[in-house]
Parts: C-alpha cells; sequence; structure tokens
C-alpha cells in the first residue's frame, strides 16, 4: 500500500518549480516564458493544496488555490495580449529582439 506523504507533493513541486525557472530562463520566444510561468504558479498550487490537506488548516489552501487559477488566467490573458502587440510592431516574438517599446 503506498503511502503518500507531505514530502511527496513538494517533491513533485519542486520539481515542476524547476522546470518552469528553466523555461522562463532558457526560452527566447514570449509564448515560452509564459507558459514557465504558468508551471511556477501551479508548482505553488501544489504546496497549497498539500498544506491544506496535510497541515489541517481546513479549506484555506482550496481557496487560495482557485484564487491563483483565477490570477493565472487573468495574467495569461493580459500577457498573450502584451505578445500579440509585440508581434503586431516588431514582426515577431524573441523576447530579446524587442529591447524598447518606443516606437
Amino acid at each position: 500500500m503506498l503511502d503518500i506523504g507531505l514530502h511527496h507533493f513538494l517533491t513533485v513541486s519542486v520539481l515542476v518549480f524547476i522546470a518552469g525557472l528553466f523555461t522562463v530562463l532558457t526560452r527566447r520566444n514570449a509564448i515560452g516564458v509564459l507558459m514557465g510561468v504558468e508551471l511556477i504558479l501551479n508548482s505553488a498550487n501544489i504546496n497549497y493544496i498539500a498544506f491544506s490537506r496535510f497541515g489541517g488548516s481546513g479549506y484555506d489552501g482550496q481557496i487560495f488555490t482557485i484564487f491563483a487559477i483565477m490570477l493565472a488566467a487573468a495574467e495569461a490573458a493580459i500577457g498573450l495580449a502584451i505578445v500579440l502587440g509585440i508581434y503586431r510592431k516588431f514582426e515577431t516574438i524573441d523576447v530579446e529582439a524587442t529591447d524598447t517599446l518606443r516606437g
């Protein structure tokens, strides 16, 4: 029988966070950077749920997770709007090619 504890959830959360951080730091594409930020937010959501489950704090973790998911949806919408604006202005989504936003 498997006994999954808090350390298992924290291990998965650290792995997801590292994958997100690696994605943010290595991608030149703005969409890839946004995906890395989403992975980092999902890592925080795993922590919220795990500490809520094993910490005995009731539904606080679930409430924070729902708030973080709503925040991530808003961040994705605004981020994609910025990426579309950058693409229209510079005709690329390479974050290094857009060193200035002045026209």
